[in-house]
């Protein structure tokens, strides 16, 4: 991945995908699917091409459309296209962690309907029943914490103080 005229810039940048793509697999997931979107999370431009994946990241174009396609259907990249052009690119949203939150939401609240309608079938105070009540509290404790509306509060905090801050800089 690394070409003798990269800049520092341009080696940080590649440490960080090469780095988002391990914590990535440590999950369990594709190493190369993490680094597309690693390399999409730090990307500038309106949109990146197959083509450019492949040959920044060293991976076949199979592996692109295989893994892009499983990043579009699970929400963290999007396909766009650019006016008068024909083929496709990818995007990441600039806060994609704000939709994970919403498909974990539609995840949790899920499983937890799966655990109050499973709970009543299983032997009370037994290991299974211990198990599927805890899956059901846990799922509920998540749910009632409101990670989503918690995070757009904070992002909102955030802002407002970067804000006050260009507004309150000397020579303003």
């Amino acid at each position: 991945m690394q070409s003798p005229e990269d800049s520092p810039a341009d080696l940080q940048m590649r440490q960080f995908v090469e780095r988002f793509a391990d914590s990535w697999a440590a999950t369990g997931a594709s190493r190369i699917e993490g680094l597309i979107a690693g390399y999409l999370l730090v990307d500038e431009s309106d949109g990146v091409s197959p083509q450019e994946l492949s040959q920044q990241l060293q991976i076949s174009a199979g592996s692109v459309s295989s893994y892009t396609r499983a990043l579009v259907e699970r929400g963290f990249v999007r396909r766009v296209r650019r006016s008068g052009e024909r083929s496709h690119y990818f995007v990441m949203d600039e806060d994609v962690w704000a939709g994970f939150l919403e498909r974990e939401q539609e995840y949790l609240t899920s499983q937890l309907q799966l655990a109050v309608e499973t709970l009543p079938h299983v032997r009370e105070g037994g290991v299974a029943w211990q198990r599927v009540r805890n899956m059901r509290d846990y799922m509920s404790w998540l749910i009632d914490s409101r990670l989503g509306s918690e995070w757009a509060r904070i992002k909102a905090e955030r802002d407002q103080l970067q804000r006050d801050q260009q507004q309150n800089a000397p020579g303003r």
